[in-house]
């Protein structure tokens, strides 16, 4: 049996990695395979803590930028991470994965409170973790939530899921002589402006000396490699 390099991950999944090529909205076909990856996982003996995104339904700085008053559209924005987590904890009790959503806002008819001490019980007995509504609190991005609920949690590693399988030194999809960082340290990365996570995520997994791996969640076994300690995605580490 593989064992896996982590006992504890925080995965970050953006609300359009549900989407697949829909325009928007939540792809059942997608999260069904999202779903089957993590399982791979869970049954290595990995405790998952999952950070969602709400961009395929409502993203807060797109609403701010049509007039909306910023904190409102990042409420709004919130909420729809909530949607996106309980679509995601549905399709994993479908698929015989023990779930619990955690909200920062509280919403105590749908999902529990976030509490730190509950989340990590629930991971310790083998449930995955679905970290809703951000941090909490407007001005924040989730990419900021996944960096503070994985130091939280005692995560070992922060692992961003995107539709990329790494960190390039340019676009790949307009340089084609754009090569793949396979490892790369935190003050490398500051050096050459990579964009990894946003400014105050990066600065909180730097502070807390936890590593980022970036990795395309549409590569199929790509989360698995990445667990396994395998050349998958980009490294970024202290």
């Amino acid at each position: 049996m593989s064992v896996a390099a982590y006992k504890r991950i925080l995965l970050k999944l953006s609300g359009e990695a549900l989407m697949g090529e829909d325009a928007y909205g939540i792809n059942e076909d997608v999260v069904d395979r999202i779903v089957s990856e993590i399982a791979e996982i869970v049954r290595l003996g990995v405790q998952v803590g999952v950070v969602i995104g709400g961009g395929n339904i409502f993203r807060g700085m797109k609403g701010a930028s049509s007039g909306m008053d910023r904190a409102t559209a990042d409420y709004m924005g919130m909420l729809a991470t909530v949607m996106n987590a309980m679509a995601l904890s549905d399709a994993m009790k479908r698929a015989g994965l023990e779930a619990r959503v955690q909200s920062a806002l509280r919403i105590d008819q749908v999902v529990e409170p976030y509490i730190r001490g509950r989340a990590i019980r629930h991971l310790e007995e083998g449930r995955v973790v679905i970290f809703a509504a951000g941090t909490g609190n407007p001005f924040f991005t989730t990419d900021t939530a996944a960096a503070l609920r994985g130091a939280e949690i005692g995560a070992q590693i922060v692992l961003k899921a995107t539709k990329v399988d790494g960190v390039y030194t340019a676009d790949p999809k307009k340089d084609p002589a754009a090569q793949r960082y396979h490892r790369i340290s935190f003050d490398e990365a500051i050096g050459r402006n990579l964009a990894v996570l946003d400014a105050t995520a990066f600065a909180l997994c730097r502070d807390q000396k936890l590593p980022i791996n970036v990795f395309s969640i549409f590569k199929p076994g790509a989360l698995k490699r990445v667990v396994l300690g395998e050349d998958e995605g980009t490294l970024v580490h202290s």
